[in-house]
């Protein structure tokens, strides 16, 4: 069983029916990460340099032939960032930052070893975004990231590949804070249900002998 695999209770997580306010046992303060903005931007790179790092395994035979390349965390990295209030917007603010993806790279080497590498890629971000009023707790801007890449070349000269990429960026402004939110109360956590294969199914069902059958017509 599962949250969502039949089990029925007012205190798991799930579609609300009927009065919503029944049920409501208390008020809790959770440590939760507030949004005050966020925006997506999505881009297709062309004629991106892949520098590769912690090549596995190490030394291949080059040159190298590239298969893919994909994010392996959704956390990217920002430096380079400013964060400049608009006098004619307020609450709002310019914010410039250089935001790294960091990419797991697929490749065979000249012998038909398969093999990976690390990379980054690389994207400088020019947008606007609400910004919170200067507080004692500050706010921080994060970015969740996504890339993927198909197509890429090997360069002889230097080892790196050139690839064309798609790349998600999400900026976030937040803060860490203590919330006060109406409950329901703790959440009643089911057993858990092993998965099976149920080779046997069907079988096991069976009698374990045979039924008694109606007798044929000679041994009435």
């Amino acid at each position: 069983m599962s949250f969502y695999s039949n089990f029925q209770s007012s205190q798991c997580p799930g579609c609300i029916t009927g009065n919503a306010l029944t049920g409501l046992s208390e008020k809790v303060c959770i440590q939760a990460q507030k949004i005050f903005d966020a925006c997506i931007k999505q881009v297709q790179i062309e004629n991106y340099t892949l520098t590769l790092t912690d090549l596995t395994p190490a030394d291949p035979t080059y040159p190298l032939t590239f298969v893919s390349a994909r994010s392996v965390t959704s956390a990217g990295t920002i430096t380079s960032l400013t964060v400049d209030r608009l006098a004619d917007k307020q609450g709002c603010a310019r914010v410039q930052a250089v935001v790294s993806v960091p990419v797991e790279v697929a490749y065979t080497d000249a012998n038909g070893t398969e093999g990976v590498a690390q990379a980054v890629i690389s994207v400088t971000q020019d947008v606007l975004l609400s910004v919170p009023a200067p507080s004692i707790m500050p706010y921080r801007i994060t970015a969740e990231t996504s890339a993927v890449s198909a197509e890429g070349t090997f360069n002889a000269q230097n080892n790196t590949f050139t690839v064309e990429a798609c790349v998600t960026i999400i900026l976030k402004v937040s803060i860490d804070v203590q919330i006060l939110l109406p409950s329901y109360g703790y959440c009643a956590i089911p057993p858990a249900q092993d998965y099976s294969h149920e080779v046997c199914q069907g079988f096991f069902e069976l009698p374990l002998y045979p039924q008694s059958a109606k007798t044929c017509g000679k041994c009435k």
